[in-house]
């Protein structure tokens, strides 16, 4: 199995639902600053809304760090646009929710389900450079945290700022970071 970390995001053109309107959101789109792409199973379900509503909680903090947060699922733009005005807790969503009914962005950052033509739930960090530097992805019945994410993003940025460091586990800013060296191999 080979990895999508530190690879570029591939060409795609999607239609979105975002604060009230249709856009379009391409990789373009997501370039010049830092990105969260988050894939869901579907609308109208059980722990997606927890989820999105869990980054839509956090997204002013992750606005302040110069993160832009887009949404993707195999559902239409339409679909989005329905479900955030059925529910209090997509209303909440200040963010783009793409829709790939094609599939093709989904396949694109290999989280597809094809028998079910559903993406697993999928959480990409992306560099502005559109580079993929953390990737993570869960099985349909497991949750993601957005506490989890933007420490994710806070080392992912720590760590683009200071070459030569590197974050340890369950590091937070203004905790120690790394230098790795020879000096270090064995010690910790």
């Amino acid at each position: 199995m080979h990895s999508l970390v530190n690879t570029h995001i591939k060409p795609f053109k999607a239609q979105a639902f975002h604060n009230g309107k249709f856009v379009e959101v391409t990789e373009e789109s997501l370039k010049g600053k830092w990105s969260a792409v988050i894939f869901f199973p579907a609308a109208f379900t059980f722990v997606c809304p927890t989820e999105l509503g869990d980054v839509a909680d956090h997204y002013e903090e992750l606005q302040k760090m110069g993160v832009e947060v887009y949404t993707v699922s195999t559902d239409t733009h339409f679909t989005h646009k329905a479900w955030h005005d059925a529910s209090d807790t997509i209303k909440k969503i200040k963010f783009p929710m793409i829709g790939d009914p094609t599939g093709k962005i989904t396949r694109n950052f290999e989280v597809m389900i094809e028998e079910e033509g559903l993406a697993l739930r999928g959480t990409f960090v992306i560099n502005p450079e559109g580079i993929i530097k953390t990737v993570e992805v869960n099985d349909l019945g497991i949750g993601r945290s957005a506490a989890d994410l933007l420490r994710k993003i806070q080392a992912a940025q720590h760590v683009a700022a200071n070459p030569g460091q590197v974050c340890p586990a369950s590091w937070k800013p203004g905790d120690a970071t790394l230098e790795p060296s020879l000096d270090l191999v064995g010690k910790i």
